[in-house]
């Protein structure tokens, strides 16, 4: 044994958490005359080889089948249909989730219609879930890993994650995409913040940073992305002026800090926002709507300003020349969040900062609607999500607890 614990007294499930996390603190080990240099070392080694037997024991308790949501071909929304799948192995570095809640976005789109590339059919869809653990890494490698044990990883502890097939009843992912949630904070709430929180996070960051006494435009302000751009923009003291449909999505807009909102079936989008900046232009636009306000946008930007293309709910933007870019210097970027996650680093300090915003009630995630786990309420989701029907985030209800 590590020191002095007694696994006896110990309940199942803690001894495997403790067993997983196990620590070997010095300082203890003194104080219960515990072995030191060798010994203490040969202990860890035997400790954390026993955890793959115990893990496999673990696992052998999980239902061979499980239910997704997903596609056997690419296509228009009726492809989407209920799937029966093995539930996933647990590979020696991953977390395996029991999925609470999958968040809604376009990516899922992009799937379905075969723009970005799946490698093989059936594929569940949903790339964001919230869960508990339900299996655990052991690798020793990543058992030893210092970032890992950062992470505070225990069976069944809440975490959110990332990756594709997350509208499953279980999900594998590698431990780096996989987050612990802090005390309060709910996996309905996690699922939908994780992606569009840690976009925004990101974008307002690293992308264009966000400065206080900027003026910036943000496209569909009142959609999930746009309605935490407007509370991160505010919060750095930037002016925000957004774009949106009705006058009902405008009136959601200004709750969530946005100053200035227009009406683009109504009013002339570019002449607003010059007479909102004395004919200067914004510092930054975030366009998440693509082909149909890429011209526009050029039209916007003040000189050295800064486009952000946050998606194409429009359309991807058709190729331009360079050149395009001179006139005002303009810098134009097509970020993504992978790649300012791309470490566990970062991914740790970025879902860290996020988590606690959300939690302290610094940044409200606003939930449009909650859709069944099922075929048609995906394709419904999907329908409303494209459709400009919604204000907020969609998620998909897969197999809550009935307390949190």
């Amino acid at each position: 044994m590590l020191c002095c614990s007694n696994p006896v007294r110990v309940g199942f499930r803690s001894l495997l958490a403790a067993t997983a996390h196990a620590r070997i603190n010095t300082t203890t080990c003194l104080a219960h005359n515990a072995p030191l240099g060798s010994n203490l070392r040969r202990n860890h080694r035997t400790f954390t080889r026993t955890l793959g037997t115990i893990m496999a024991g673990i696992t052998s308790q999980l239902p061979e089948k499980m239910q997704a949501i997903g596609i056997n071909q690419t296509g228009d929304f009726e492809v989407i249909e209920k799937l029966e799948l093995p539930v996933p192995k647990n590979a020696p570095g991953n977390v395996l989730v029991k999925v609470h809640y999958g968040g809604v976005n376009f990516i899922d789109t992009y799937y379905r219609k075969g723009l970005y590339p799946i490698s093989s059919f059936p594929q569940p869809l949903g790339t964001e879930a919230a869960g508990e653990i339900v299996g655990l890494p052991t690798d020793e490698k990543v058992l030893n890993d210092e970032e890992y044990k950062l992470r505070g990883f225990s069976l069944g502890g809440k975490v959110a994650v990332y990756g594709l097939g997350a509208f499953s009843e279980y999900v594998s992912v590698p431990w780096q995409k996989a987050y612990a949630l802090p005390e309060g904070l709910s996996t309905r709430t996690a699922a939908a913040g994780l992606t569009q929180g840690g976009t925004v996070l990101t974008f307002v960051t690293e992308a264009y940073n966000v400065q206080k006494g900027d003026v910036v435009l943000v496209h569909t302000i009142a959609g999930g992305l746009g309605l935490i751009f407007a509370q991160l923009l505010k919060a750095r003291g930037a002016t925000v002026i957004g774009t949106t449909s009705t006058p009902e999505k405008a009136a959601i807009a200004r709750e969530y800090g946005a100053d200035h909102v227009i009406l683009y079936k109504q009013e002339d989008t570019v002449q607003r926002v010059l007479e909102l900046t004395n004919g200067e232009g914004v510092h930054a636009i975030f366009d998440g709507v693509g082909k149909d306000t890429f011209e526009s946008d050029f039209k916007m930007i003040r000189r050295k300003g800064t486009i952000v293309s946050v998606g194409n709910a429009s359309g991807a933007v058709p190729p331009f020349p360079p050149l395009k870019l001179v006139e005002k210097n303009v810098r134009l970027l097509r970020p993504t969040l992978a790649n300012y996650i791309y470490t566990p680093e970062e991914g740790r300090r970025y879902s860290t900062e996020l988590f606690r915003l959300i939690a302290n009630g610094d940044l409200k995630i606003r939930i449009h609607g909650e859709y069944p786990f099922t075929a048609e309420g995906v394709q419904q989701a999907q329908k409303d999500l494209t459709g400009g029907k919604t204000v907020g985030k969609l998620i998909i209800k897969i197999a809550p607890p009935e307390t949190e």
